[in-house]
């Protein structure tokens, strides 16, 4: 049992990262891939590959083989996974020959898209692979006292989903998973810039928009911000300037979703657990809980006092390995 080191991956939409016993989080990179697609061959993993997103020539793409936090291209994500795991192997220094290995899963994923979780880790040489419910892993990351009988809510809001989940004694009362996260708001920046502009982004260029000017509430400070992208009518490149309250007015339905997820996943919880929620309130992870005035929009929504975890963007790496302790107990629980 000591003599296999022992890590914790939280296989995200957006990112990867590795969390080590010893030595906290080793490797956090964009889950991202360049291949040559003629001859199938891996020319850059993680941020290398996330540069060139959007800027390659045709026989090159950069991918994510990730979508919706399971598993879309499972060939692309074994070799992602391989790649991640000789870097670690080198950073850590650790007797990585066979890891042990605990992985997230969406809560809302199928036994399918899980299967696929665990073969794609096994082949890139894992002894043992469990598997962890992303909502479980953040509230350990964020610690709370997941293993006490008292209600822990989470909300964490990634790349392609936002899971929302009530644990208490180490098993999910109550949850939802709803597949909107960072990615689909970028989605909803670029559409809206294309249908009122006629202008054409790219990902990378909605994300910094999403980041630098994009308010949950819609009592705020208005910023403005030049944009650059095509011009869909003459098809040349074009600046455009936007205002902090249309990315607002277009970013705002999904909003409205994470927070119906939300209430839903309240309405079921057992009445014991809500008094808890009342004084404990909401833990937000996730790299979408960083948006600007979120938390505080959250807190005006439900009446219920919201907090952001320690570290967002890490806490499900984090609890995926620190579970590894609690596996046994958590494992009674969850299956």
């Amino acid at each position: 049992m000591f003599s296999s080191a022992e890590i914790g991956i939280d296989l995200g939409t957006a990112n990867l990262l590795v969390y080590s016993k010893d030595k906290g989080i080793i490797l956090n990179e964009p889950s991202v891939v360049a291949m040559n697609v003629e001859t199938n061959e891996v020319l850059a993993v993680g941020l290398e590959a996330k540069n060139m997103v959007g800027k390659t020539p045709g026989n090159i793409v950069a991918m994510r083989p990730l979508k919706d936090g399971v598993i879309a291209d499972f060939d692309v994500t074994a070799t992602m996974l391989k790649h991640i795991m000789k870097q670690v192997s080198k950073s850590a220094g650790l007797s990585m020959r066979k890891p042990n290995v605990v992985v997230c899963a969406p809560s809302g994923s199928t036994s399918v898209e899980r299967r696929a979780i665990l073969d794609a880790v096994r082949s890139c040489g894992a002894k043992q692979v469990e598997i962890i419910e992303e909502p479980v892993a953040a509230a350990i990351g964020a610690d709370l006292p997941v293993d006490e009988p008292v209600a822990n809510v989470v909300v964490d809001i990634g790349g392609g989903t936002t899971e929302v989940a009530i644990i208490s004694f180490g098993g999910v009362v109550s949850c939802n998973s709803v597949r909107i996260g960072g990615d689909k708001i970028d989605e909803d920046i670029i559409q809206y810039i294309r249908k009122n502009y006629n202008v054409l982004i790219g990902e990378r260029t909605a994300e910094q928009v999403k980041i630098e000017i994009g308010y949950a509430p819609i009592d705020h400070e208005v910023l403005t911000m030049e944009v650059r992208g095509r011009d869909l009518v003459s098809g040349l490149p074009k600046t455009i300037e936007l205002k902090s309250t249309e990315i607002q007015y277009a970013i705002n339905e999904s909003l409205l979703q994470i927070l119906e997820a939300l209430r839903a996943t309240l309405e079921d919880c057992p009445p014991e657990l809500s008094g808890d929620i009342v004084d404990r309130g909401v833990i937000l992870t996730g790299g979408g809980s960083l948006m600007n005035g979120f938390q505080e929009w959250l807190t005006d929504e439900i009446d219920v006092p919201v907090h952001l975890a320690p570290s967002p963007l890490e806490a499900v790496a984090i609890g995926t390995g620190r579970s590894l302790s609690m596996i046994a107990k958590l494992q009674k629980v969850t299956v």
